[in-house]
């Protein structure tokens, strides 16, 4: 044997590791259910310990194929005291990608101490009579925030580097705690959270928000509402997708439907919060890659202070797949 046969087997085993390596990560990119699908995502790896109940979990955000880890979220949802089958969802999972990015930043692999998860209506009244700082429409009730900490990170710059990207809500009540949520980007200290305050009162903060960050043309989308402080008003049936923030440029108009059947075809009624989490629509197949937002109408408002409109979160279309 000349020696050329070893070397080239050598190199037909590294390609062939190589090849299984890197297979995770191509399914990950088509299965468009995993980090592909949100804008800031870390390693998908997170581990989490609920600083009062000792409950934790160090769980895998996706699956070999891409898609949700399923039973890693419920495993998430018991630390966080979110009542998974009494909802119909998980804790958001913009969330949890969000966290495990910022966390993967500042402090890769230490354990993120959770020290305030899901809270139910009631105790989130509960705890504002008491003189808790948390507010009315906390997002909290939605499964969409998290207070945490971080053992060895400064709380203070762990806020400056979240702002800055501008991607969510994040606050710092001082110390090393802070609070981030996947609803609209603002930001905040104990002195200016105005959780005190009524101005979320009469639904005029109230917020919509899509299930991911990125799409294929004709995918289906559920859109969730958030930051509601009254129930008993209605959407529109169509809803716009638009190329700026303030929704002046709509480039097409889709249905909308509710999980369950609404009474009234010209407003789809948003009796409850459950109800108010489970807005679908399909995204036109002729959408032009891009980003866009989508704009919903309220009708039958209940209040005048409520706004007539809401707009989403970005998200990107991509091509579709051949």
């Amino acid at each position: 044997m000349n020696g050329k046969a070893p070397d080239f087997m050598r190199t037909f085993f590294k390609i062939i590791m190589i090849c299984l390596f890197l297979l995770p990560i191509g399914l990950v990119a088509e299965a468009g259910t995993g980090p592909g699908r949100f804008f800031l995502a870390g390693d998908g790896k997170i581990h989490i310990k609920n600083a009062r109940s000792g409950k934790e979990a160090r769980v895998d955000l996706l699956k070999i194929d891409g898609s949700l880890n399923e039973e890693g979220f419920t495993m998430i949802d018991e630390v966080f005291w979110f009542p998974t089958l009494e909802k119909g969802e998980h804790i958001s999972p913009r969330l949890m990608f969000m966290l495990d990015y910022f966390s993967d930043q500042v402090a890769p692999g230490k354990t993120i101490i959770l020290l305030s998860g899901y809270r139910s209506p009631d105790y989130n009244a509960g705890i504002r009579s008491a003189g808790a700082n948390a507010a009315r429409t906390s997002q909290h009730i939605d499964g969409m925030a998290i207070d945490f900490r971080i053992e060895g990170v400064n709380g203070k710059e762990l806020w400056e580097i979240i702002r800055s990207r501008e991607c969510c809500g994040v606050g710092h009540y001082g110390g090393a705690t802070i609070h981030l949520d996947s609803a609209r980007p603002r930001f905040w200290k104990a002195a200016t959270s105005k959780t005190k305050t009524r101005e979320s009162d009469y639904n005029r903060k109230v917020y919509v928000s899509t299930d991911f960050d990125r799409y294929r043309p004709g995918d289906p989308v559920r859109l969730s509402l958030s930051s509601v402080s009254d129930f008993g008003f209605g959407i529109r049936p169509v809803a716009s997708f638009v190329k700026d923030p303030k929704g002046t440029r709509t480039v097409a108009k889709v249905p909308t439907r509710l999980s369950q059947t609404s009474e009234d075809a010209r407003c789809l009624r948003i009796g409850d919060r459950k109800t108010s989490r489970f807005i679908h629509l399909d995204l036109p197949a002729e959408l032009s890659p891009g980003r866009y937002r989508i704009k919903i109408d309220f009708c039958d408002r209940p209040f005048e202070e409520m706004p007539v409109t809401t707009i989403s979160n970005e998200i990107e279309v991509l091509e579709s797949l051949p």
